[in-house]
């Protein structure tokens, strides 16, 4: 059970949603001390610059990915179900516009003008996320539920690209359902049919 919302969790919950919004470059501190209804130097007090925002957000991303791929694998032990329910989750954040957007994946098309630490942070995501479908792919071709074309490690970027790229998709033509479109597909043709 979580506790109590502090001051950093509303400030780091409001960069978020500006992050998805607008980009790196599109808020800036007295952004979130209006939303938040704070002053600039409460925000300079728990996060002394924006990168240090960022990274400290990113940081939390990755530990709710993490911690959320660790529930589909214990609620879907078969291969292809997890990367379907992987696919669903991202389905229903954007048709709710809960999670319109992975704040990584944005951030990513962002590098050339993020600071190096961000950068490393974002990095550090994709190499995750990239050995977690690696994984699923490697188990899947053993246990016989998915059908590679190529190396897993290949094969898991490609996926990774693929869902990214729908998430864009979906945005640039305001339609949720777009995401479906492109993903129900990939799933399709990596799951062996029984």
């Amino acid at each position: 059970m979580a506790g109590p919302s502090t001051t950093s969790d509303e400030i780091l919950r409001c960069a978020r949603s500006l992050l998805i919004e607008g980009g790196y470059n599109g808020f800036s501190y007295a952004d979130i001390a209006k939303v938040v209804g704070i002053r600039n130097a409460s925000i300079h007090h728990h996060f002394p610059s924006k990168s240090d925002l960022v990274r400290t957000l990113i940081a939390r991303y990755r530990e709710e990915a993490e911690a959320g791929i660790a529930h589909l694998e214990r609620q879907f032990p078969n291969s292809a179900d997890q990367l379907r329910a992987y696919v669903s989750y991202w389905q229903a954040c954007i048709a709710d516009a809960s999670a319109p957007f992975c704040v990584c994946a944005l951030l990513a098309s962002q590098i050339p003008v993020l600071p190096e630490d961000v950068i490393l942070e974002v990095r550090t995501h994709f190499r995750r996320l990239s050995a977690w479908l690696t994984s699923v792919l490697e188990r899947g071709a053993r246990q016989g539920d998915l059908r590679l074309t190529g190396t897993a490690k290949a094969e898991a970027e490609a996926f990774m690209a693929s869902v990214h790229g729908a998430m864009l998709s979906a945005r640039a033509y305001g339609d949720p359902k777009i995401f479906g479109v492109i993903t129900h597909p990939l799933l399709e043709r990596l799951a062996t049919q029984h």
